[in-house]
C-alpha cells in the first residue's frame, strides 16, 4: 500500500532555493518534503476558505457604502 511518488521539475528563485536548502538541512528532511508540506498546507487552507464561504453563503450581503453610512450615523467615523 505504498505511495508512488511522481517526479516534477520546479524552477525556484535562487534565494528561495537557498533558503529551502538551509531549512531542509536544519529540519533534517529533503527539499521535496518541505515543498510537499507547503503545497499540502496551501491546499488545506484553500479548502478551509471554501468551506467558510459555503457556510456564510446564506448571509445577507452588505454594501460598503451602507456600512460606512451606518458607522457615520452612529458616530464611529
Amino acid at each position: 500500500m505504498g505511495t508512488t511518488l511522481r517526479r516534477s521539475t520546479i524552477y525556484f528563485d535562487p534565494e528561495l532555493h537557498r533558503v529551502l536548502r538551509l531549512k531542509s538541512a536544519e529540519m533534517e528532511c529533503s527539499v521535496s518534503d518541505l515543498v510537499n508540506e507547503a503545497v499540502r498546507s496551501s491546499f488545506l487552507e484553500d479548502a478551509e476558505d471554501l468551506a467558510a464561504f459555503e457556510e456564510r453563503e446564506a448571509e445577507p450581503s452588505l454594501l460598503f457604502a451602507d456600512v460606512v453610512q451606518d458607522l457615520r450615523q452612529r458616530g464611529k467615523l
